[in-house]
């Protein structure tokens, strides 16, 4: 049996604190071949997940809020923000399924934030087409300057993010 415990998300967050890109994940199933692909997110402030969405590998993908702060944000097709869902350990809102095709990225808000993400396996890259032509991509200088736009685009309307 694998436990989720206090000690463990401390360990995992200080990972992904100490990690470039921001955070770290901590996979339950054994191999990326599993039917089933099930793993903990530890997520930092300034993280930057490219949108994408999971359509030539047709699959779901649900999010729930164990600690911390996120907001999961889907978009339209020309990269318009569509919608904006925030997240929150112990809030009204603590998760979300993300239907397939449906193109989104998560922001963590809070330190020391983590969410429990399963998907069905197997595992495979996102492909080339699903990810979003009109958001830079990971690790880019462009990356940090896109993310603070698309959190400001919402702050006006969500000024708790």
């Amino acid at each position: 049996m694998k436990m989720i415990d206090n000690n463990m998300m401390d360990a995992l967050s200080e990972e992904a604190h100490k990690s470039p890109r921001l955070r770290k994940n901590f996979n339950f199933h054994e191999s990326h071949n599993e039917p089933s692909q099930r793993l903990l997110n530890a997520m930092e402030p300034g993280s930057y997940i490219r949108p994408h969405r999971h359509l030539t590998d047709p699959k779901p993908e649900a999010f729930l809020v164990i600690r911390g702060h996120v907001a999961l944000v889907v978009f339209e097709d020309d990269g318009r923000v569509e919608s904006v869902v925030q997240l929150r350990a112990g809030s009204g809102v603590v998760g979300a399924e993300i239907p397939v095709g449906a193109w989104h990225t998560v922001v963590s808000l809070e330190s020391g934030s983590i969410f429990y993400e399963t998907k069905p396996g197997p595992f495979n890259p996102i492909h080339k087409n699903d990810m979003a032509p009109w958001a830079p991509e990971e690790g880019s200088d462009a990356a940090r300057e896109y993310l603070e736009r698309v959190i400001e685009e919402y702050r006006e309307y969500k000024p708790d993010i």
